[in-house]
């Protein structure tokens, strides 16, 4: 199936990592970087962009360890955390809200064309009107995680990369943030972009990530299949017993789907239903998120599975649709 996906030009490089908690099963690469003859093969070192799968393995884990220690709450609201929101349409969002995508912001918003960096944020965020009540529906936004990001800063008292790099520990190696200049060579390229005028090789893809200087919490994590796939193992252990990461108690806390009416979102994480990318064979418990970037992750602690499955789809533009059905079919045909 992913070698279809190469022949009908639905990403030029994809690698995997299927597994159990007790390590890999299965770990593959296939094509090479871009489309161009020569092209460097794709390899288990190969580095891709992983977009939105940075909301549930970085600021997931982050929150989770704020809602563990009592730093945060998942009731603390906005305000009470950024003085600047005391009179914003989202003073009274609260935390939970913004992991379960209900807090009622925008979905998106191109910040990214007036601002750069945190204190250009703010003042648009505070200025943000809400969609919808708070709690009444969840649509997906990075809008919400933005400003989420920003809280859990002031919370922890240091930049969101810093704070990973901390509950990550050793995942820290080949899954980070701002990802060195000795990685470009094994990175997969993502867009041709107009914006920066140049094949994007390394850079955040987002255009709000990249103006907010790579680091933030909605995108920005940069990592191998294998980094990912260890990281869904420590998920996994955390399910039965205290890890780096956190209790039981608080994965299965932000495991567990929201109130919500009509939502499978969980906090960050999205829950397994048929009709989503992880398809019809997971159990109702599995979690998983992917990215815009042709990235995915899905976790199912009742089959003490996860599926890590990387691509640059968008190489050399986003318009290229041809992976978004595939998803469902590859952890379809994996034989558990």
């Amino acid at each position: 199936m992913l070698r279809e996906g190469l022949d009908i030009r639905a990403f030029p490089a994809a690698a995997v990592s299927v597994g159990h908690v007790n390590g890999p099963v299965w770990e593959e690469s296939f094509g090479t970087l871009t489309y161009e003859a020569g092209a460097p093969r794709c390899t288990g070192a190969t580095v891709f962009d992983l977009a939105s799968l940075t909301k549930v393995i970085a600021t997931a884990s982050v929150a989770m360890r704020h809602v563990a220690s009592a730093s945060i709450s998942l009731d603390t609201r906005v305000s009470d955390v950024l003085p600047s929101f005391r009179s914003a349409p989202a003073a009274a969002v609260n935390v939970r809200q913004l992991l379960d995508h209900s807090s009622g912001l925008p979905a998106h918003l191109r910040i990214w064309e007036q601002a750069h960096g945190r204190a250009d944020y703010l003042p648009r965020l505070a200025t943000t009107g809400l969609e919808r009540e708070p709690g009444r529906a969840a649509v997906y936004s990075d809008t919400g995680f933005i400003l989420l990001g920003f809280m859990l800063e002031d919370a922890g008292g240091a930049p969101l990369d810093q704070q990973f790099s901390q509950c990550a520990g050793p995942l820290a190696t080949d899954l980070r943030f701002l990802p060195p200049a000795a990685w470009r060579d094994r990175t997969a390229p993502t867009e041709l972009d107009s914006w920066r005028g140049r094949v994007l090789i390394g850079e955040v893809h987002d255009e709000n990530a990249a103006a907010l200087g790579g680091v933030a919490s909605h995108a920005g994590l940069f990592g191998t299949a294998a980094a990912v796939g260890a990281f869904a193992r420590v998920v996994l252990q955390t399910f039965a017993r205290e890890t780096h990461l956190g209790t039981p108690e608080s994965m299965k806390l932000f495991a567990s789907r929201s109130a919500v009416p009509g939502s499978s979102r969980a906090l960050a994480w999205d829950t397994g239903l048929p009709t989503s990318s992880c398809g019809t064979r997971m159990s109702p418990r599995a979690i998983g998120h992917t990215g815009f970037t042709g990235t995915s992750l899905w976790i199912d602690p009742a089959r003490d599975l996860y599926a890590v499955l990387l691509t640059n789809r968008v190489h050399p533009t986003r318009t290229n649709v041809k992976f978004l059905p595939l998803r469902a079919r590859f952890h379809d045909a994996l034989p558990f």
